[in-house]
């Protein structure tokens, strides 16, 4: 038997094993065969009225067991798919949200918008019917972009908002920065446009259900981050059924990076209707499907000025942004964009004032929701392409400016102008560690060397961190069995390594080794509170919970180890595994005492929060003039994300988030046609996503700076790298590039766009 595992152990993560040999649980692989297929008929248009469908001939094919629409979500009572988060103007109003049935009535406002659903035998068959279903549409102008969709005499996606304004929001002291702005003595402007994103996670979202007669039990088995919150929104929100009536459950998942967090329309019309006709049911979406299903991401448009002294000293930074929340208000879309962007805008520096300004527009686009980062990417590419420009434009060197308002450690926790505390960082060191590791001294010889050969390389640096949080909503339960241990927590591991990281803490906690841990996720049923995963707080939430449930143990195995050994619990002790009477011999093992009495522990999450964690990247790029290709020489990323649990899953984070970054920076953009509504980009063949031969050797080293907000020390390191992988790529190529006059690029930095901007 192997010995317990220690915190900051390197472990291979346990669940390797089984997904490298074929054994992975997730939702498509596990549905049963003679479950009904359903296929949802999308709409061709991104706006139009539903004069009405006519459902005869679809329902005569061979196989079809049931068809469905809105009028039926109609007469029983169905409710809209609810946003859980909120944001107000300055006037105390909350965002306009307008209703979401999961399948519209009356009109459609995006490709892909749902008008039916087909219940058949095969998914041949429901793919027949569809093509006898007659849907007639009235087609209506559509708006695409923010621009659009704000300007005077818009037509209207939802006839109840006005201007299509979801909501005008504000925050931070416009007064304090405006005074700001008159005594400066240099303000740099820059304006961006954050392309809109699609995930295209190697698991596309499944769905399957079986029902009970016995108990009228619903059970859906779905690809999700989290079943916790659907099941209390869709029990509570849209179905109107007891929570005893529906079970939600998640195994394996195949990566979700924010849009499989969402309460979607496919799931919870699989679960309305297996009541409905008492059989279960099974939905695989297409490759081809997820661009109009799935919730894509980023969309903003923005413009900031950044004010400095004489003595090039930050003194306020202010934003005016347009935000595209597409056709309806998704569930946690309302603060992604907004307090996502105000939560980081001041980055690791020391900004007096700030002042953030968002007009939030709906369109007939697929809606928005988080995605790795959630605002915080846009809203760092803003600041850190600002900074680097206002370096140039005052004489300095963008590591020179940065150094000088970075702010120091003695300076934590730091309350920042936006409203949010950082609580502990040693920038100053992050950054003089990153700039060493990636030998900024040598890089003139680099530089020289590629012009030699008719390139042009360049240097780019990003300063970045990421507001940690999610929901505070876990429960984790710790039960200890004559062989073993169970963890039953609310959140819900999508690649990361939960099973290890989690077994790690309770082995380390509890003297157990990993072998005899057993964590579980993913049901309503054993697990009804949590929060899911979300913010990059799964270890935090999680784990600090984990480690007081592991306390609890230890005191209630404390009581009953006296009560066996027949002495007092103040003289009982636990140490390695087992409880003993202090100054004796006599002891009884942890599994021991469980086969005399079978206990647990219990934990509710009870510490704030918030925690920031922070980093410095440098990228290194060369670029061909002749052709506009960029290729990433090398890419170093020094990052603080507080106390380590397992330093291989963390680099492995990093190395994730990292790639996924610049994907965003270099290729990956949704573009539709803007008289239209078309998505031009959905598939793969049009959307590009980055390759092996895209990506250096990455270069990743820690410093551990532990948080004060929660006991472990713990910080989040999921959506970090991200944060700032675009900024870093986007300063490196545009650094190549200046002396050729080119200032400012907007993502992604594609080979044509380069080129064209050559040729100017």
């Amino acid at each position: 038997m192997n010995a317990p595992a220690q915190l900051g152990q390197p472990i291979t993560r346990r669940e390797d094993q089984r997904f490298l040999t074929g054994r992975g649980r997730y939702a498509d692989n596990t549905a049963p065969a003679d479950a009904l297929a359903v296929l949802f008929v999308r709409s061709p248009h991104a706006h139009a009225r539903l004069a009405g469908i006519d459902r005869k001939a679809a329902l005569a094919v061979p196989g079809v067991v049931a068809i469905y629409t809105a009028d039926d979500l109609v007469a029983d009572g169905v409710g809209h798919l609810p946003a859980i988060s909120e944001i107000k103007d300055e006037a105390g109003n909350r965002h306009r949200e307008p209703s979401h049935l999961p399948m519209p009535a009356g009109k459609v406002r995006h490709v892909g918008d749902i008008v039916a659903m087909i219940a058949a035998a095969t998914i041949d068959q429901a793919r027949d019917a569809a093509e006898t279903l007659v849907v007639d549409y009235e087609e209506l102008p559509a708006v695409v972009t923010a621009a659009q969709a704000l300007a005077a005499g818009a037509p209207l996606v939802h006839d109840d908002v006005p201007g299509n304004l979801m909501c005008r929001w504000g925050k931070g002291d416009r007064a304090a920065t405006e005074a700001a702005f008159a005594r400066a003595a240099h303000v740099s402007t820059l304006s961006i446009r954050s392309p809109r994103q699609i995930v295209h996670y190697l698991e596309t979202r499944a769905a399957w259900s079986a029902y009970d007669p016995a108990d009228d039990l619903v059970t859906v088995t779905f690809s999700s981050q989290g079943v916790q919150i659907p099941h209390r929104l869709m029990c509570e929100r849209v179905l109107n059924v007891a929570k005893d009536k529906l079970r939600l459950v998640t195994e394996d998942v195949g990566g979700g990076f924010g849009p499989k967090y969402p309460i979607y329309a496919e799931s919870t019309l699989i679960a309305w209707a297996t009541r409905k006709l008492r059989r279960g049911l099974r939905w695989t979406c297409e490759r081809s499907e997820l661009s109009l299903a799935d919730s894509h991401a980023r969309d903003l448009v923005a413009t900031a000025d950044l004010a400095l002294d004489r003595d090039g000293r930050f003194l306020a930074v202010r934003v005016k942004a347009e935000a595209n929340y597409g056709a309806y208000v998704s569930m946690f879309a309302p603060s992604i964009p907004t307090t996502g962007l105000a939560k980081v805008i001041s980055g690791l520096y020391r900004i007096p004032a700030i002042r953030v300004d968002f007009d939030c527009a709906f369109s007939n686009t697929v809606p928005v929701d988080a995605i790795r980062g959630a605002g915080k990417p846009e809203a760092l590419f803003l600041l850190e392409r600002l900074v680097d420009l206002a370096a140039h434009e005052t004489g300095r060197t963008p590591a020179e400016l940065r150094r000088l308002n970075l702010l120091r450690a003695d300076e934590m926790p730091y309350a920042a102008a936006s409203g949010y505390t950082y609580d502990a960082a040693d920038c100053l060191r992050l950054f003089d560690t990153a700039l060493q590791a990636a030998d900024e001294a040598g890089f003139a010889a680099r530089q020289a060397a590629s012009e030699a050969q008719g390139k042009r390389r360049g240097l780019g640096l990003s300063c970045h961190l990421h507001g940690t949080g999610g929901i505070a909503d876990e429960h984790a339960v710790v039960q200890v069995q004559p062989d073993r241990l169970i963890a039953k927590v609310g959140t819900q591991s999508q690649g990361q390594g939960h099973q290890t990281v989690f077994a790690q803490i309770l082995s380390a906690a509890l003297g157990v080794p990993m072998e005899r841990i057993e964590v579980q996720q993913g049901d309503t049923r054993a697990i009804p509170h949590g929060g899911g995963t979300g913010g990059s707080s799964s270890t935090i939430i999680s784990g600090t919970t984990l480690q007081r449930a592991a306390d609890v143990v230890i005191q209630r195995g404390r009581d009953l180890a006296a009560e066996r050994l027949e002495t007092s619990a103040a003289d009982i002790a636990y140490r390695d595994g087992a409880f003993e009477i202090v100054g004796t011999d006599r002891r009884i093992g942890l599994f021991e005492l469980a086969a005399w009495k079978p206990f647990d522990g219990d934990a509710l999450f009870a510490d704030k929060i918030e925690s920031f964690p922070t980093g410095v990247m440098v990228c290194e790029v060369e670029v061909d003039p002749e052709t506009g290709a960029t290729r990433i020489d090398r890419l170093l990323a020094v990052a603080d994300c507080g106390t380590v649990v397992n330093p291989r899953l963390l680099a492995g984070q990093i190395h994730g988030g990292i790639v996924h970054g610049l994907g965003n920076a270099l290729m990956e953009e949704a573009i539709y046609d803007e008289e239209t509504g078309q998505l031009l980009t959905g598939t793969l063949m049009d959307y590009a996503l980055p390759r092996a031969e895209d990506v250096p050797s990455l270069g990743v080293e820690t410093i551990a700076t532990a948080s004060p907000n929660n006991f472990m020390g713990l910080k989040g390191v999921g959506e970090l790298p991200t944060n700032g992988a675009p900024a870093a790529l986007a300063n490196a190529v545009l650094d190549a590039l200046r002396p050729l006059g080119i200032r400012h690029l907007d993502m992604p930095l594609t080979p044509h766009k380069i080129w064209q901007a050559l040729q100017r």
